[in-house]
Formats: structure tokens, sequence, C-alpha cells
């Protein structure tokens, strides 16, 4: 029964060998070859990242909680001031184009009266 495993796994053995120098040989098997390095060493960077920003979101907490201790209570994440920071930002640009618009079509409307006076 020993003997049948052995040569089963050395049949195995053999054909894995035979299946890995085949593809070896193959044509376009070398870039294959690169690509798949090049995407784990890519996967490997990106983990890194990942594992960097998860530190940095629980240090975020933390300090979020400290502000809010030293604050008194007052509850203002990061979020909240970040997304109140966009919309402020985003009114006072509508506003200020709103108001270059209106400065625009009144200036023109100011010349056009003055051509049509002269006229």
């Amino acid at each position: 029964m020993a003997r049948q495993r052995t040569d089963l796994l050395s049949k195995l053995t053999d054909a894995g060998e035979e299946a890995i120098n085949r593809l070896h040989d193959a044509p376009g098997a070398d870039r294959l070859l690169a690509v798949a390095t090049n995407m784990r060493d890519r996967v490997d960077e990106l983990t890194k990242k990942v594992r960097g920003i998860d530190a940095m979101e629980k240090r975020l907490k933390n300090l979020e909680r400290q502000v809010d201790k030293l604050s008194g209570g007052a509850k203002t994440t990061a979020s909240r001031s970040r997304s109140a920071a966009k919309s402020t930002a985003s009114r006072s640009r509508a506003a200020a184009k709103s108001t270059t618009a209106k400065a625009r079509s009144t200036a023109s409307r100011k010349r056009s009266d003055a051509t049509r006076k002269k006229s």
C-alpha cells in the first residue's frame, strides 16, 4: 500500500514538473511571469498603504475624542467639519459666480443703453 502511494506521488510530481516545463517553454511565458510578479508587488504595496490608513483613522478617532473632552463635550467630528467646509466653500463660489454674472449683465445693459442714447 505504501509503495502504491509513493508511486502515485512520484507520478503526480513528475506530471507537475512536466507541466511547469511546458509552461516555461511556451511563448509569452516570460511576460506572463513578469506581469504576475509586478502585480504581486503592487498588491503588497497597496496592502501596506491600507494598513497605514487604518492606523491613521484610529489615531484620528483618538484625537477627536481628546478634542471633545477639551472643548467641554461639544461634539464636532472631522467628517462633519469637512462637509460643512465643502458646502460653505461651494456656496461662496456659487455666490461669487452669481455676483459676477449679475455685474456683467448690468454692465452690458448700461453699454447698450449708452449706445442707444447716442444714436
